[in-house]
């Protein structure tokens, strides 16, 4: 992840800024079962602003939400995570010209590719229209020692108690935390709250996932209204 910020830089945004997030679990595109969402308008948006194999991708995706309506947990993580892990991964600065850009679902399906970051993002939120509860999902910031960066992860908790799972687009296996000894969390957060991760678990609660700028920034643009062009092609 070049050009990462520090731990200790980005915990300091984290404290400085406390930005109400948009309510995302009632008004945004994620917080619809599949069956409300506009496919139609979300395809030929897509393709409009990114090209005809991005509404290719989107109808993909459709049908990744689709047929995993009524599976179990289990099988929808590893539906949604071998799909998004098919795509390309690229820095921000080269995709976006910006050295730590959040894409929104959209923009990452729209553009093929993206960072740990939106590989990250876009399972959450496919997970949540799957119906996952949020209780059950934590974005997580780790540092990977196997490439001596900071990385972010998915984790999943089947119980509150229990080891979670990690998505991960550098180990496409899904495995449980503790077999991921590479990764050390940082601090995790949901749609809600925000914690400090001290050991391969929730960690100590650190209050709203508001306090994010990032995240903040991210749950505005959701949807297809406000989608960012690349300054780099992938395809």
């Amino acid at each position: 992840m070049k050009g990462r910020q520090t731990f200790t830089q980005t915990m300091l945004k984290v404290c400085q800024h406390s930005l109400l997030v948009s309510a995302i679990l009632g008004t945004c595109l994620f917080a619809q079962s599949s069956t409300q969402l506009d496919r139609s308008k979300i395809v030929s948006t897509l393709e409009g602003k990114y090209g005809t194999r991005a509404g290719k991708r989107a109808n993909a995706w459709f049908q990744v939400v689709d047929s995993a309506q009524g599976l179990s947990e289990m099988e929808k993580l590893t539906k949604v995570n071998t799909f998004f892990n098919l795509f390309t991964f690229v820095d921000d600065i080269k995709l976006w010209g910006d050295s730590n850009y959040w894409a929104t679902p959209m923009e990452f399906i729209g553009v093929a590719g993206g960072d740990c970051e939106d590989f990250s993002i876009a399972k959450y939120f496919t997970l949540l229209q799957l119906g996952i509860p949020d209780e059950k999902l934590r974005i997580t910031m780790v540092k990977a020692t196997s490439v001596n960066q900071y990385h972010m992860v998915l984790a999943y908790y089947e119980t509150p108690g229990s080891v979670p799972l990690v998505l991960d687009n550098l180990d496409k296996e899904i495995k449980p935390a503790t077999a991921r000894r590479d990764l050390l969390p940082v601090y995790s957060f949901n749609g809600k709250q925000l914690w400090l991760n001290k050991e391969k678990g929730r960690g100590v609660l650190a209050g709203s996932s508001s306090r994010l700028e990032k995240w903040t920034d991210l749950t505005h643009r959701l949807g297809v209204e406000r989608l960012r062009q690349p300054k780099m092609r992938l395809e």
